[in-house]
């Protein structure tokens, strides 16, 4: 925290705080009496969170490279490289960095993916261990593919909106209550789960329309109606706009934040960012900016618009009936 440059006074509280600290576990059969903490941050503190980040962040100080080249969260570390050989470097850098401050690095969770991907381009070593070659992993909630598609990422957000939907079923399916409050709950508990991680996304029409038949599905559910009633009319009854609406209204919302931030700003630049090369043959693969330019002229907008937050939060507005 002294590197840090907090000072002195709030160094000493948070001593006093985690000084003599006692706890105890709580399991299937009880509870275990009291005992120190002697090791790590106290569990269950507000302030252990906070005091981990300065930590890592301290530690990582002379290998950590700037976004998106490294990007952290908790004890969460994603490194990004042009070669196989600089991942190696990279990774003993990080392993040397730690170790020796007796952090180890664990070698089972240790998993490398490879984008547009050649023959030949070999594995990546750990210390002489082969490192894990995955597909795809999930960060921050969401799931990253090495061939640069969504389709997975769709499946799961349609996952976790029947999640969802199952977790307030009581509520949904009672005849008692009117179709109204039950398109708010709806668009209050499920919907969320859906649209996560959706705005930085470009979307095909099949994976839409793949979030919109799982929706209309729930929506039927709840209502208690079938494949006989049109689509407007489920909607309506439950004052439920098209999801697709609501992907592009957050997706443009995402856009305008963006780019109203300084040049600087690590969205912007990736955003702005131009890759050298040429694109693999065949159907070219549908870019974020394609995706923004097609919402962008459905509802008149311009990027000249974006630097009116208000006036261009209400062009994009999608709001339900």
């Amino acid at each position: 925290m002294r590197k840090s440059g907090v000072a002195e006074k709030y160094v000493r509280v948070v001593q006093d705080m985690y000084e003599r600290s006692r706890t105890v576990v709580r399991c299937a059969v009880g509870q275990t009496e009291e005992f120190k903490v002697e090791v790590g941050l106290h569990q269950g503190s507000a302030l252990s969170p906070f005091l981990f980040a300065i930590v890592m962040d301290q530690l990582s100080e002379e290998v950590r490279q700037e976004s998106p080249w490294t990007m952290m969260f908790a004890d969460d570390i994603v490194i990004c490289s042009e070669s196989r050989e600089q991942v190696e470097e990279n990774l003993e850098r990080w392993r040397f960095a730690l170790e020796r401050r007796e952090i180890k690095v664990s070698r089972s969770k240790t998993e490398y993916m490879c984008m547009n991907e050649r023959e030949g381009s070999g594995t990546v070593r750990l210390q002489g261990e082969e490192v894990k070659k995955i597909q795809e992993f999930k960060y921050l909630g969401s799931t990253v593919q090495s061939n640069g598609e969504c389709g997975k990422e769709v499946k799961k957000r349609v996952q976790a909106g029947w999640n969802g939907w199952r977790k307030v079923w009581g509520v949904l399916c009672d005849r008692k209550i009117s179709a109204r409050i039950k398109g708010k709950v709806y668009r209050t508990v499920v919907r969320p789960a859906m649209l996560y991680g959706l705005d930085s996304v470009s979307l095909r029409k099949r994976q839409e329309s793949e979030l919109e038949v799982a929706e209309l599905k729930m929506l039927r559910f709840s209502l208690g109606m079938t494949r006989l009633d049109r689509n407007e009319y489920i909607r309506g009854s439950a004052h439920v706009g098209r999801l697709g609406d609501r992907v592009r209204e957050t997706r443009l919302r995402w856009f305008g934040h963006v780019q109203r931030r300084e040049s600087e700003y690590i969205g912007r630049r990736m955003l702005d960012m131009e890759l050298p090369g040429r694109r693999q043959r065949g159907r070219p693969k549908r870019r974020y900016m394609d995706g923004i330019n097609e919402d962008m002229k459905l509802v008149g907008a311009s990027v000249e618009d974006v630097v009116d937050r208000d006036r261009w939060r209400e062009m994009i507005r999608c709001g339900d009936p």
